[in-house]
């Protein structure tokens, strides 16, 4: 018998070691210190510095821009926020998703008033555990896709059901607006515009953590385990990739071919995946969520392009 209670005690032991093990996955990978998030703050990656200066001084003129501040509970009973900024009554608007641990303000500080200069109104949004935001953790998508739905019942209750809405993102941003195509988006609904996004939260996880010198496993299935334990979510249960083969509205993708965190290749996927009409922008020499930075006219001319297509901006010669 004392085989057997030093086997069911080793096992315990082994449990224990496992579950401390994801937790501490859990709180490294998902969970946000929103006391760090600030969008002035100097980036330490050297592909930024020779535009720092451009961001700053952008994300400066665009938290000078006024707007309304909002909130709705979500279909799972959190208090979600953001910034509502308007054009015009009536107008279309463009509902703007940020980056994994990001800043609205940093993500979106072109994406905004551009939005604005082409006659959308705009919803800058707080993504849960984000900001003022309610929610104990970042799922990758997975339950921000559902937070997108809300997001977009609140401009059809505001605005009306006919009002037409853009679904933009950047990075985790970009895949949370994809991720919500794979479910029945309403009507009103004329367009995503996905910004180096990535093609599921398991290929970003495998990418990030290989990058930075952790072996797939056991790292990957201790995060996925923390997810599921501490976060009540499963990193596996939806990606853009497989949302966008049962996309039914036009896409826009950017990319930066000299992205060192969402490969391109990712939304290179995306796109091919992409059941709907598609386009496919790739920035020459751009690193991550700044192509706007980098190519301003090709973006500006993209994205105008885009708007003019899925018919929320009048046609106008592209100079």
């Amino acid at each position: 018998m004392m085989w057997l209670f030093l086997i069911l005690a080793a096992l315990a032991v082994l449990a224990g070691l496992v579950i401390l093990a994801s937790y501490i996955c859990y709180r490294l990978v998902f969970t946000v210190d929103r006391e760090k998030i600030d969008p002035r703050k100097p980036d330490t990656n050297p592909q930024y510095f020779p535009y720092r200066d451009k961001l700053l001084d952008q994300i400066d003129k665009t938290d000078a821009i006024p707007y309304e501040a909002v909130q709705i509970r979500s279909s799972e009973g959190l208090e979600l926020h953001g910034r509502y900024y308007e054009t015009a009554p009536g107008a279309p608007v463009q509902i703007l998703f940020h980056g994994y641990r990001g800043s609205p303000l940093r993500d979106f500080c072109v994406g905004l008033p551009l939005a604005l200069e082409y006659g959308c109104n705009a919803l800058l949004i707080d993504e849960r555990a984000h900001g003022k935001s309610e929610g104990k953790c970042l799922t990758f998508g997975v339950k921000e896709r559902l937070d997108c739905l809300d997001w977009i019942r609140y401009v059809r209750e505001r605005f009306g059901e006919d009002t037409p809405v853009v679904l933009s993102g950047v990075s985790m941003g970009a895949a949370i607006v994809m991720m919500a195509a794979g479910l029945e988006l309403p009507a009103n609904v004329r367009g995503i515009i996905a910004d180096c996004g990535y093609n599921s939260p398991k290929d970003i996880l495998i990418q990030v953590m290989t990058d930075v010198g952790y072996p797939k496993w056991p790292t990957y299935p201790l995060i996925r385990l923390g997810g599921r334990l501490f976060g009540g979510f499963d990193v596996e249960a939806a990606s853009a990739e497989t949302a966008m083969a049962r996309c039914t509205v036009p896409v826009l993708f950017i990319h930066g071919d000299d992205d060192r965190f969402v490969p391109c290749w990712m939304s290179k996927k995306d796109f091919d995946a992409c059941a709907a009409p598609k386009t496919l922008v790739i920035v020459p020499s751009a690193p991550h969520a700044i192509s706007f930075v980098v190519a301003p006219d090709t973006y500006r001319a993209a994205v105008r392009k885009f708007l003019q297509d899925i018919g929320v901006m009048e046609k106008q010669p592209i100079g």
